[in-house]
C-alpha cells in the first residue's frame, strides 16, 4: 500500500483514543500484565508497582506468532525478567505461562492467584495502550465479580509509532482490537461496549484503506 494518509492518522487517533480508558490509578489487591510484544507493558508494571499500588504482580503469556522470536522464553517470563531488572522483588511476581488470548490471560492468572490463596477483589489490568478496553470488556465478561482498573504506559500514539518503528502495523493493531471490541461480544469473549459513530466511521475507512492484517477472519 501507498503512504499513509493525514486521514489515516486521524482516524487512528480517534480510534486509540476510544482505546483508552482513563481510570485513575488507585490501589489494587493485585495487577495482572498482559502478555504481548510488548515489553512496555511489564515496565508500566514495575513502575505501578514501585508507587504501592499493589502487593502481587502475575505476568501472563506464552507465545504468538508475533512473539515467539522476540520472546523466546515465553512473553510471561520475559516480562518478569524485565520487572526484576526495573527492580521489583522476586516475591512480588507471579508468571503465568500458558495463556494464549486474554480470555486465558485473565482466567488463568485468577487460578494461579487462587492456588496462592488469593482472591482478589480488585484487579489493576496492564496492558497495551490500544487494548485498554478489551482488556477491560474481557475481564467484566470472565471475571465479572472483580473491579476493574485499567492501565498501559502513558505514551502518545506518535511516540508509540516511534517506539514500535513500524507505522503500518501499529495502525493495524488498533484496527485490530477495534474489531475484537465490536465482534467479541457476540461470541461471548467480552462484554458489549458502545462505540460511537465517528469510530466506526474510522474503522471502516481504515479497514476500506488496507489497515487489516490484524483482523480475525
Amino acid at each position: 500500500m501507498g503512504e499513509i494518509t493525514e486521514q489515516d492518522w486521524t482516524d487512528t487517533r480517534t480510534i486509540w483514543d476510544f482505546h483508552l480508558l482513563g481510570h485513575d490509578m488507585m490501589p489494587c489487591d493485585a495487577a495482572i500484565g498482559l502478555g504481548s510484544h510488548d515489553l512496555g507493558v511489564a515496565t508500566r508494571a514495575a513502575e505501578l508497582y514501585r508507587s504501592g499500588l499493589f502487593p502481587v504482580l502475575v505476568f501472563s503469556g506464552a507465545n504468538s506468532s508475533t512473539t515467539a522470536l522476540r520472546f523466546p522464553r515465553g512473553e510471561a517470563v520475559h516480562y518478569r525478567q524485565h520487572a526484576l531488572e526495573l527492580g521489583v522483588p522476586d516475591s512480588a511476581i507471579l508468571v503465568e505461562p500458558r495463556a494464549r488470548n486474554t480470555g486465558q490471560n485473565i482466567e488463568l492468572s485468577r487460578a494461579l492467584l487462587a492456588e496462592r490463596g488469593l482472591t482478589p477483589r480488585s484487579v489493576l489490568l496492564i496492558s497495551k495502550p490500544y487494548m485498554e478496553r478489551r482488556a477491560f470488556a474481557t475481564c467484566r465478561k470472565v471475571w465479572p465479580e472483580v473491579g476493574i482498573v485499567c492501565a498501559s504506559e502513558r505514551l502518545t500514539l506518535d511516540n508509540y509509532v516511534r517506539a514500535i518503528g513500524d507505522q503500518k502495523l501499529v495502525v493495524d493493531m488498533v484496527v485490530g482490537d477495534l474489531q475484537r471490541v465490536i465482534e467479541y461480544p457476540s461470541l461471548g469473549f467480552a462484554v458489549e461496549q458502545d462505540v460511537p459513530a465517528t469510530v466506526l466511521d474510522a474503522y471502516a475507512r481504515l479497514v476500506a484503506a488496507g489497515f487489516d492484517s490484524r483482523i480475525v477472519r
